[in-house]
């Protein structure tokens, strides 16, 4: 999911360079969603394991 995230990350910036300035925007904001869920999930799983522990 990180993998996404830096995707959308590399294509809002070559996006922005390139005067796209929407698409440079919805890239950057779907980054950051993705990001959010990840650090969720995240947070998730490191709890579930010192919950089983």
């Amino acid at each position: 999911m990180l993998r996404w995230t830096i995707t959308f990350v590399i294509i809002a910036i070559i996006a922005a360079i390139l005067g796209f300035g929407g698409i440079a925007g919805a890239a950057a904001g779907i980054a950051k969603i993705i990001f959010f869920i990840f650090i969720v999930l995240f947070v998730l799983s490191l709890l579930k394991g010192v919950i089983k522990k």
